[in-house]
């Protein structure tokens, strides 16, 4: 673990050593999110499109499908109630 200091803006310099590791450099954009009682940052992908290409590959079913069984459940719920 690393112990860094806050400037006067409220700056800190993540150092070598993790910005290595984690693959941060110069102009990398990061996420930085309270959680709970700390706070984590974590790098973002250069690319994110291609990041998130294939994040479903494993999920069971059809995606599509099951957004099509949603909006038809909505249709007939509307069918049913009309406003």
């Amino acid at each position: 673990m690393s112990i860094v200091s806050t400037s006067a803006k409220g700056q800190v310099v993540i150092p070598k050593k993790e910005r290595e590791k984690l693959g941060i450099k110069p102009g990398a954009k990061v996420a930085v999110e309270i959680v709970d009682d700390h706070i984590e940052i974590r790098p973002l992908p250069e690319d994110p499109i291609e990041f998130l290409c294939g994040i479903f590959k494993d999920y069971p079913g059809s995606l599509t499908g099951e957004l099509l069984k949603d909006r038809k459940k909505e249709i007939e719920r509307e069918e049913k109630n009309p406003t």
